[in-house]
């Protein structure tokens, strides 16, 4: 399920407010009003590049600048532009004109399964480019953070049923997976109370796509410490942002 992926020398995860270049470092970076949210990350880059020495790299890009949509599996459609097609219009229902502006791309998620679009603003894949270049770097890949999760955990998850909860400053991403199958992904804003709130939380969006029995398998990506004995009715495993953000598919 990964797009575009290969090993590259170096794998450096981008969110709005940092950094990530390895597991242990970070580089903090401020944001301004007037900017896109990604920008002051992306503008930090060349000096990284520079110093990394480096000759080729890939990047995880946060949820936070990743749009999602899942779309179930239709033996009607024949081509990958089909698919894109279908994954614009979608994604124009929800999200309006603005969907217009984003570079779609699509993961599969199970033979005859769902597939994933994933959608990033054209601005910030065209400025990785730009940045790329004038470091003489060359960009291996761009993929989500979503999906750098996955591709890490897949095989401890199988065919079972998972719920993968991703946090990024002030919001989390859940995504459901039953018997295997990618069955909804949800993004939701949070603060700081989010750690003990989430069996609540899950709870509720279990509510919503109205399961027949809970799933208490549950793996957190944390940016900080998750104590899973808040969870202590579920099979719950606590990972780092950065260590899945990192680590090699």
């Amino acid at each position: 399920m990964s797009l575009l992926w290969r090993n590259p020398q170096r794998r450096l995860g981008l969110c709005s407010d940092r950094l990530f270049l390895s597991k242990n470092r970070t580089i903090a970076v401020q944001p301004t009003a007037d900017a896109a949210e990604w920008r002051a990350a992306v503008d930090a880059l060349p000096g990284i590049l520079l110093s990394l020495k480096c000759r080729e790299a890939s990047v995880v890009l946060a949820d936070q600048f990743v749009r999602y949509a899942l779309l179930p599996w239709n033996a009607a459609i024949k081509s990958e532009e089909q698919w894109v097609a279908l994954a614009r219009h979608r994604l124009a229902a929800i999200h309006g004109a603005v969907a217009a502006q984003w570079e779609v791309r699509l993961a599969d998620t199970a033979p005859m399964g769902p597939r994933l679009a994933c959608a990033v603003d054209r601005g910030l894949v065209e400025a990785l480019a730009s940045v790329f270049v004038a470091a003489n770097v060359r960009l291996a890949s761009v993929q989500p953070f979503l999906i750098a999760a996955f591709n890490r955990i897949r095989k401890h998850i199988g065919n079972g049923s998972c719920w993968l909860v991703v946090e990024e400053p002030g919001r989390l991403t859940l995504a459901f997976i039953q018997r295997g199958v990618w069955i909804a992904i949800r993004s939701r804003r949070a603060d700081q109370r989010w750690r003990e709130m989430l069996p609540e939380i899950i709870e509720r969006e279990s509510a919503f796509l109205a399961l027949a029995a809970p799933c208490t398998r549950v793996i957190v990506c944390a940016q900080g410490d998750f104590d899973t004995a808040n969870c202590e009715s579920w099979d719950a495993k606590a990972v780092s942002y950065g260590e899945l953000a990192l680590a090699w598919d």
